[in-house]
């Protein structure tokens, strides 16, 4: 490589976005990533949400992280049209790459025998960053955006700056989460929009009851940045975005899509 202080450039570029998309079950998450440019799916063995969806995918669903990566070589290897591709859900994979760790180094788990003290979830994030660096040469070559899927758990979060409280957290460890959100330019979640209302019992002050009540009977909500109930956040014009996002009441892909899209050329047409 040679070393020319010429080629400097202080230019702005868009580069494919690098997006993790999570959300609570059965929300559209894989509908919603079906709406992005010219995708192809790499269905992991478990999920089966794009069944119905006619969209580009892998004819069998991936058992392994071998053929995950294989499939991501072959789209930096071959041509083709596809401008995105979707890992639909790393939730999935987790498990499914523990296992192939415990089978290689004959562990019952991958917290026991050879693989305790962390050393498990060490050579698991050795695979996850495998997956982002194919990830990111694919975006380098073929200008590919990639889209990883993601399913939440609800677990308390001990706020060193003040009391704990509950919050959505993706449901991988910590390590691979803390991996892919430094990688990310967009982290996105996916939720109706719900308010709690107080019923009062009886006569007694502390016999109240709290009931949920979707405020958007049908809608879907795509939230852009972080809040202390749920992940998010962005980079460059994926910082910027508005924090709330609809994603409609429509089942078509394109129609999901869209809004986030316009939300992202809005701010773009603006130099925001």
């Amino acid at each position: 490589m040679a070393f020319d202080l010429s080629s400097i450039t202080e230019e702005t570029r868009l580069r494919a976005p690098r997006i993790i998309l999570l959300g609570v079950e059965k929300i559209g998450k894989s509908t919603f990533a079906a709406g992005a440019d010219s995708p192809i799916f790499l269905p992991i063995q478990g999920e089966e949400g794009i069944d119905e969806l006619k969209v580009g995918k892998t004819p069998d669903v991936c058992g392994s992280a071998r053929e995950v990566l294989g499939w991501l070589y072959a789209l930096g290897r071959e041509d083709h049209s596809y401008q995105t591709v979707v890992i639909d859900s790393a939730s999935s994979l987790e498990p499914i790459i523990y296992a192939e760790i415990c089978e290689e180094n004959r562990a019952e788990s991958i917290n026991e025998g050879s693989l305790q003290f962390g050393v498990g979830h060490d050579k698991a994030t050795v695979v996850w960053r495998q997956i982002a660096e194919t990830l990111d040469a694919l975006r380098s070559c073929k200008n590919m955006a990639s889209i990883l899927i993601g399913h939440v758990k609800i677990k308390r979060f001990d706020d060193p700056n003040g009391q704990s409280y509950d919050q959505y957290q993706w449901d991988v460890h910590q390590k691979t989460a803390s991996l892919f959100y430094r990688w990310a330019d967009s982290i996105l979640f996916c939720n109706t929009k719900v308010v709690v209302q107080e019923e009062k019992l009886g006569f007694h002050k502390d016999n109240v009851k709290k009931r949920g009540i979707d405020v958007a009977p049908g809608s879907r909500f795509l939230y852009t940045q972080k809040r202390p109930a749920h992940p998010g956040g962005g980079r460059g014009v994926f910082g910027r975005l508005p924090y709330e996002i609809s994603l409609g009441n429509s089942p078509d892909p394109k129609d999901c899509w869209s809004h986030f899209q316009d939300a992202v050329d809005a701010k773009l047409q603006k130099g925001q």
